[in-house]
């Protein structure tokens, strides 16, 4: 990351912090010039291993779909990393870029596939998943009860029924399957003012969030599957360019209403969740940790089959061996 006829100084100066700073920046590490745990540790990593990311990489791309449509979206996981293409005369432009939020590495991966974009939804309700529910929103209610009015939850039954008051018998009930729980439109509201879907049986969508400050993390796997999007007015202003009834303004006022709103969309928007730990930006490479563990499982498929390969293509030993 240095100039190709520089000279190692004998002192750390500031030409080799900036080329450190460089290095830092093309491995998704915090720019700060300080030479620290991660900084060694992406410099320990030996050519080799970088080209086969690279090849990982290559392979992957030839069976992601892409190009699907003159406009598309593409999040790709390792990077937390939103990006919105269009397609002129063949030739494909970047037209915005933002950050994202996406599962958490540990428990809640978000999946790998591409569906299209069919809806927006603006003051979007939360129907809590059943696992969330179980797992943590009816623990935490038992323990503290004020929750249920701070979150402006509510209990919804099987025939449509709400419920606005916390009972025993209602959790019980969500429990059981027969009812389930969801959170009101408003500040405080886990998709934010606004939700991106594409139908998809993992039920993973864009949504906005309450908690904006995690973006300023440099590692972001902290959802449960959905992707949170930093900027989502422009994503929105993206998705609706072709309908002129939905200026700015308007995008910002169905957002702020409070009331939930569904647009289903005039034309389908192709959304790819994809995975790339290695990817080139002004023509330089850019590495990405294998947050999903998904390099190594590709890498020992491809081994493997290599190796039946290898293995099928002996010649059979003479007649006289056996």
């Amino acid at each position: 990351d240095l100039p190709a006829d520089a000279r190692p100084p004998a002192l750390y100066d500031e030409a080799l912090q900036n080329g450190v700073k460089a290095f830092q920046e093309r491995h998704a590490l915090a720019t700060d010039g300080v030479i620290g745990k991660g900084t060694l540790d992406a410099l320990a990593v030996p050519p080799a291993a970088r080209a086969r990311q690279i090849e990982l990489a290559m392979e992957r791309l030839r069976w992601t779909p892409l190009l699907r449509g003159p406009r598309m979206i593409v999040v790709n996981i390792p990077e937390f990393v939103l990006r919105a293409y269009e397609v002129h005369n063949g030739q494909v432009s970047l037209q915005l870029a933002m950050k994202v939020i996406v599962g958490k590495a540990l428990d809640t991966r978000t999946p790998l596939f591409d569906e299209d974009m069919r809806f927006i939804e603006f003051s979007p309700y939360w129907n809590v998943p059943p696992s969330i529910a179980r797992s943590e929103t009816i623990p935490r209610l038992r323990r503290d009860p004020g929750y249920f009015d701070q979150q402006g939850l509510e209990f919804v039954g099987a025939n449509g029924q709400v419920h606005t008051a916390l009972a025993a018998e209602h959790l019980d009930a969500v429990l059981r399957g027969q009812m389930r729980i969801r959170q009101r439109p408003g500040p405080k509201n886990a998709l934010g003012d606004i939700k991106f879907v594409f139908p998809n049986n993992s039920n993973i969508y864009l949504h906005h969030t309450p908690a904006p400050a995690l973006f300023q993390r440099d590692r972001r796997d902290f959802s449960h599957g959905c992707v949170r999007v930093e900027d989502p007015v422009a994503l929105a202003q993206f998705v609706l360019r072709n309908d002129p009834a939905w200026p700015e303004p308007r995008i910002r006022e169905a957002m702020a209403r409070g009331q939930s709103a569904t647009l289903r969309l005039a034309e389908p928007l192709p959304v790819v969740i994809a995975y790339s730990t290695a990817i080139v930006k002004q023509g330089k490479p850019h590495f990405f940790a294998d947050l999903y563990g998904q390099d190594k499982l590709l890498d020992q498929a491809l081994r493997q089959q290599s190796e039946r390969r290898r293995l099928g293509a002996r010649p059979a030993p003479p007649a006289a061996a056996l």
